[in-house]
């Protein structure tokens, strides 16, 4: 699956050059395969010295504020609802400091590492945008941190997707000033303080205006965003995987498939789908065997028939995803924000609606597709449907359940997935004496899109485990080549058929190969 983006910027997995020579920040803006590299492969990120000295011109536009008599918001003020509050210069420092420890005020499990990794490069990429008006030092800091793999402690709650992801960029600030909790390159939990010691990081001590440049964005949605589609270029790819299997061991057919009834509807992400079944499936003797004009099969059920439909609309979806994300990759979002011309103006580009609709359409997404599979997963199991196979495909049927319990997991995966799917956009409770009387709740459409996601890719794991085995019970009907290769690789981890045996050990190994993109690679080349 390849989606539109901006110029330059892929939602697939990090670049050669991202992967193996670091990424370079600066004006431009970092591409998906930036984020992915940094994030989930460790890349090191090098500040471009053009910018830096970017940054450093807009400080002293700050400076000058910091020295007028006239309050400024964020630089002379107190923040939200008391920005009305004016702070004399001696205490400004104290200022910024309990800014961010006051807003360090999380709670719940600790987010993922990628996650963290993934929000801190985004703040950092925006502070080198030279619009934020941090000092030098503070961006350098931050890609220190970042290069020394020390993983600042971010709690599950606290952030409501407005004035930006707050909570989260609290504590990875408060890391950065040698206080809070972090996760040292090994894993171990140490203080802030230590953490920088260790790696020889001089904690920053922040000036005006930095405190809230630090926690004043979008980031976590973004990186949330990001990550999440990377893992539907997988994902969807595998989805089509799962479901030629089941055409094939379902004695379906493809005819439905074919391009001149594809363009009949020039569906962009149906068509891709559509092709993708097509090379998976050529050269199949199972369909072989059954083809012609006699064919019974042309009326196939909707989950065999509607796949391209279904996941070609997914596909869709993380397109749109994909081009709101490419545009928040090329923003600077901070409040208040220095114009190119020298203002410091307030503003609402922190708002983060266009990734909370993004966010919440995907988790629609997911629980559709998965809802499909799990629909042609039952189909296996049902000899009045199946088309001649054992019920629940047992060895010994009456003594043995054979796969009748793994669907029972793949329907519960769904009926959470179904409740993930109620958006978190179109809640909002008002924050800061009513200051912030209207929020995004970003934050939480993006943590829910990651549960949703790892739950399709266990139901796909499920059809593809019971597919597996329906391919093998059609001996000797042989299935096309890619999808036998796939046959064969969950053969590694899974038993084929047999009497009943302990299956979640079998489960959890095909999750695993579904996860690491291991079936999409055995299905091999070709596949959009």
């Amino acid at each position: 699956m390849t989606i539109a983006t901006s110029p330059g910027t892929s939602a697939h997995g990090p670049s050669g050059a991202s992967a193996g020579m670091g990424v370079v920040i600066g004006t431009a803006a970092l591409t998906f395969s930036d984020v992915i590299a940094v994030a989930r492969h460790n890349a090191r990120v090098t500040l471009d010295p053009a910018s830096l000295t970017q940054v450093a011109a807009t400080r002293t536009i700050i400076d000058a504020l910091a020295a007028d008599t006239e309050p400024h918001y964020g630089i002379s003020t107190g923040f939200g609802a008391l920005a009305t509050t004016f702070i004399t210069p001696d205490r400004r420092a104290q200022l910024q400091a309990s800014l961010v420890r006051s807003h360090a005020a999380g709670s719940g499990p600790e987010v993922e590492r990628e996650v963290v990794r993934a929000l801190m490069l985004l703040r950092l990429s925006t502070l080198m945008t030279g619009r934020t008006g941090v000092r030098p030092a503070t961006a350098e800091t931050y890609a220190a941190v970042l290069n020394a793999e020390i993983t600042p402690v971010v709690h599950e709650y606290g952030s409501l997707g407005c004035s930006g992801d707050l909570a989260p960029l609290a504590h990875c600030a408060l890391v950065v000033m040698g206080e809070g909790q972090a996760r040292d390159a090994t894993g171990v939990l140490v203080g802030g303080k230590e953490a920088l010691a260790a790696a020889g990081i001089a904690p920053v001590v922040l000036a005006e205006k930095e405190g809230l440049a630090l926690i004043n964005g979008t980031d976590g949605m973004l990186g949330m965003l990001v990550l999440a589609l990377d893992d539907l270029t997988r994902l969807l790819v595998t989805a089509d995987i799962a479901a030629a299997m089941s055409v094939e061991a379902l004695l379906g057919t493809d005819a439905v498939f074919a391009a001149d009834l594809q363009q009949l509807r020039p569906q962009l992400g149906q068509a891709d789908s559509a092709a993708n079944l097509r090379h998976l499936l050529h050269g199949s003797g199972l369909l072989a065997s059954h083809a012609g004009p006699e064919d019974a099969s042309v009326q196939d059920a909707y989950s065999l028939r509607c796949a391209p439909q279904v996941h070609g609309a997914a596909r869709d979806t993380a397109a749109h995803a994909a081009l709101v994300a490419g545009r928040e990759l090329a923003s600077a979002i901070d409040n208040p924000v220095v114009t190119i011309d020298g203002r410091v103006l307030s503003n609402g580009n922190f708002h983060g609606a266009p990734l909370g609709y993004v966010l919440d359409f995907l988790a629609i997404a997911s629980a559709d597709v998965a809802s499909m599979s799990e629909r042609r997963t039952d189909r296996h199991l049902d000899a009045s449907r199946s088309k001649g196979l054992p019920p629940f495909l047992a060895h010994e049927v009456g003594v043995d359940s054979g796969l009748m319990i793994a669907q029972y997991t793949a329907a519960g995966i769904v009926s959470e997935l179904k409740r993930l799917a109620a958006p978190a956009s179109v809640d909002s409770i008002p924050s800061s004496a009513m200051q912030e009387d209207h929020v995004s709740m970003g934050w939480h459409a993006a943590r829910k899109l990651r549960r949703s996601l790892d739950g399709l890719g266990r139901v796909l794991a499920i059809e593809i485990m019971t597919a597996a085995r329906s391919l093998d019970l059609r001996a000797p009907l042989a299935p096309a080549a890619a999808t036998g290769a796939v046959r064969d690789l969950v053969r590694t981890v899974a038993g084929g058929p047999g009497h009943d045996r302990f299956l979640s050990l079998e489960i959890e190994g095909v999750a695993g190969l579904v996860a690491s993109g291991a079936v999409r690679l055995a299905a091999g080349t070709g596949l959009a």
